[in-house]
C-alpha cells in the first residue's frame, strides 16, 4: 500500500527532472550565438577523390560558415540554402587514407560550431591484366560459364563422326578415278 505513493513521487521527480532539458532545446536561439550542434554529411561514407555535401543549421539563416577536414582538399565555403540552414559541397583528396575523419564548422558571423565525422573507404578492385571481354552486357560472365560447363556432347561426336565418313569416302572415289583413268586410257 505505501509502495504507491512512493512511485507516485519518484514519477513525479523524474518527470519534473526531464522537462527543463526539452524546453531548453526546444527555446528558440534567435540571438543566442554560442551555439553548437551537428554537420549532416551526404553520404557519410565516400572513396578518396569523391564529393560530399555538408548540411549545417547552428550558424542561423543568411549567415556564412567555413568547414574543414583533413580529408577535403580545401576548405567548404557555406551558403544559405532553404529552410535547412547553410550548405557547402567538399571534395575529398584522392590520397586520403582510408579511416574516420572529423569535420568541423565555424559560423563566420557567430560563435556558432558544428561537427561531424565522415569515413573514407578505399575499393580494392584490381585493374585488368587482359583485355576486357566487352559486349552482352551481364550475359557474358554467363554465356562463358555455360560454355565452360558443357564442352562437347554426344551431338557434337556423331556429328564429327559422319563428316570424318564422308571426308573418308570422298577421299576413296576420287583415288579410285585417278587409277581408272590413267591406265584405262
Amino acid at each position: 500500500m505505501r509502495s504507491i505513493p512512493l512511485t507516485f513521487c519518484a514519477a513525479a521527480a523524474a518527470a519534473l527532472i526531464a522537462v527543463p532539458a526539452p524546453v531548453a532545446l526546444a527555446a528558440p536561439a534567435g540571438d543566442d550565438d554560442r551555439r553548437t550542434g551537428t554537420v549532416s554529411i551526404t553520404p557519410s561514407t565516400i572513396a578518396p577523390g569523391g564529393q560530399v555535401e555538408l548540411w549545417v543549421d547552428v550558424c542561423g539563416k543568411g549567415r556564412r560558415a567555413k568547414g574543414n577536414s583533413d580529408a577535403f582538399t580545401s576548405v567548404a565555403h557555406f551558403r544559405p540554402a532553404d529552410d535547412k540552414g547553410l550548405f557547402a559541397e567538399a571534395r575529398i583528396r584522392s590520397d586520403a587514407e582510408p579511416r574516420s575523419y572529423d569535420v568541423w564548422v565555424t559560423c563566420e558571423d557567430s560563435d556558432g560550431k558544428a561537427t561531424g565525422t565522415l569515413t573514407v573507404i578505399h575499393h580494392n578492385r584490381p585493374s585488368p591484366a587482359a583485355p576486357v571481354k566487352a559486349g552482352g552486357g551481364g550475359t557474358a560472365t554467363l554465356a562463358e560459364r555455360s560454355a565452360e560447363g558443357q564442352g562437347p556432347g554426344t551431338r557434337h561426336a556423331v556429328t564429327g563422326l559422319v563428316l570424318a565418313a564422308v571426308a573418308a569416302v570422298a577421299v576413296a572415289l576420287r583415288s579410285s578415278r585417278r587409277r581408272r583413268g590413267p591406265a584405262g586410257s
